[in-house]
């Protein structure tokens, strides 16, 4: 597996590194560490900000390389560095997309605040615009001890079909802990409790019918993705829920204490910077890492 663990010097960024750590690699892979120093082309300013950049350029980039490359010097995979000038994300971007990356890593940089999981702009930029997979590591997974745990929300389409065929090439742990979910929408979710008990008998009969299928395709949708998992992974949970899926999987992360929630990008076709909104908000509210998979 290629890897881009992209830095800017921060903690978030070492503890990114401290993460990869955790994983299992081989002499085949790959972790490319990047840090892009931000500009501003401002034409009249240049020649003043020149001497700045030299300095960036000489003394601070290779310290901050140097300082992800320490963290990693246990990896068995075969770690590069390099840097440039430019726009933090869309140098991240077109740099996964140039070397052929399988896996973008970043740290996630947000708002400061008891409660606030809101990342930073250049990580949000990165996971609405790559084409990539990007994996968002917080602050509570910089030093996991014990198996890793990961809850995959799947909904059976092709983004998260592309989502487990990516979790079963990564070098989790063979302890590693996956709980495969599926939630089912609820019928009910816009009518207002107080007003529930005024639905007739024919609507509960066809509501109650139509959850039957519901429950069976949710079964078959949970099978498939245990099958694309299970020739790597051999601790495997399942479990079917109905609600709010945004809701649902942040409550079931919750109870289950797990370090990485798995959703693919289901946002529009053809729309550049719309993701779909289970992910974005998983992505915003999450107190765990986050894992956003691309098809």
């Amino acid at each position: 597996m290629k890897i881009l663990l992209t830095t800017d010097g921060s903690e978030n960024s070492d503890g990114a590194a401290k993460f990869l750590n955790k994983l299992q690699f081989t002499a085949d892979d790959e972790i490319s560490i990047f840090y892009v120093i931000g500009w501003v082309p401002i034409l009249s300013e240049w020649e003043a900000l020149f001497p700045d950049f030299q300095v960036m350029r000489k003394d601070v980039a290779p310290k901050v390389l140097e300082s992800c490359e320490n963290i990693l010097k246990t990896a068995k995979a075969k770690v590069s560095s390099s840097f440039m000038e430019g726009y933090p994300d869309k140098s991240i971007i077109d740099t996964a997309e140039d070397t052929g990356v399988d896996l973008v890593v970043m740290g996630a940089r947000g708002k400061r605040g008891v409660g606030s999981y809101i990342v930073g702009s250049v990580t949000r930029l990165v996971t609405i615009n790559s084409r990539k997979p990007v994996l968002v590591i917080r602050p509570l997974q910089w030093g996991i001890s014990g198996s890793i745990k990961i809850l995959f929300a799947t909904d059976g389409s092709e983004h998260s079909d592309a989502m487990a065929k990516l979790i079963a090439s990564m070098p989790f742990p063979d302890d590693t802990e996956i709980t495969v979910l599926n939630v089912i929408p609820s019928p009910f979710e816009d009518i207002p409790e107080r007003f529930a008990m005024e639905i007739n008998d024919r609507i509960k009969r066809a509501v109650a019918d139509a959850r039957t299928r519901e429950f069976k395709e949710s079964g078959e949708i949970i099978e498939k993705t245990c099958q694309l998992l299970s020739n790597k992974y051999s601790r495997i949970e399942d479990m079917a829920k109905i609600g709010d899926p945004s809701a649902e999987i942040l409550k079931t992360a919750e109870a289950l204490k797990t370090n990485i929630i798995a959703v693919g990008s289901s946002g529009r076709r053809g729309i550049r910077g719309v993701l779909g909104s289970v992910s974005r908000h998983i992505l915003n509210s999450s107190a765990c890492s986050v894992l956003i998979g691309k098809s």
